[in-house]
């Protein structure tokens, strides 16, 4: 959800809610309703978050779970591989909006697991 995406990402840059609120030009309790679910950024604040976080307004606007252990370059690996594939389609079909959205997802859930297996093996 955005709200946890928001709140994962702010953590990961190691900002607080004033830090990140300066960055914005919003408040502090503009964050802090985001974060709860409150409110929500609108476009243009949305752009501005994915510009400061590194990722794109997919990433932060998708339902994936990121896992506590993963590190900013995974975050922007993933965040290029998916942007990579804006093209998708399918038996020589176009892929719908909401297919494309799927196949990130799916995308997304098997780069985590490959991602696990990698650091596990690097202990």
């Amino acid at each position: 959800m955005l709200k946890d995406r928001i709140k994962e990402l702010r953590k990961q840059h190691g900002w607080t809610q004033a830090e990140l609120a300066k960055k914005m030009s919003v408040s502090q309790q503009t964050i802090g309703s985001w974060e709860v679910g409150r409110a929500e950024p609108n476009s243009e604040a949305l752009t501005k978050l994915a510009h400061l976080f590194n990722v794109s307004t997919d990433y932060l606007l998708s339902n994936h779970k990121t896992p506590e252990w993963a590190t900013k370059e995974d975050i922007i690996e993933l965040d290029k591989m998916l942007d990579s594939n804006v093209n998708m389609a399918y038996g020589g079909e176009t892929l719908t909006d909401e297919e494309k959205q799927r196949v990130k997802d799916v995308l997304t859930g098997l780069f985590w697991e490959f991602r696990k297996e990698d650091k596990s093996k690097e202990k």
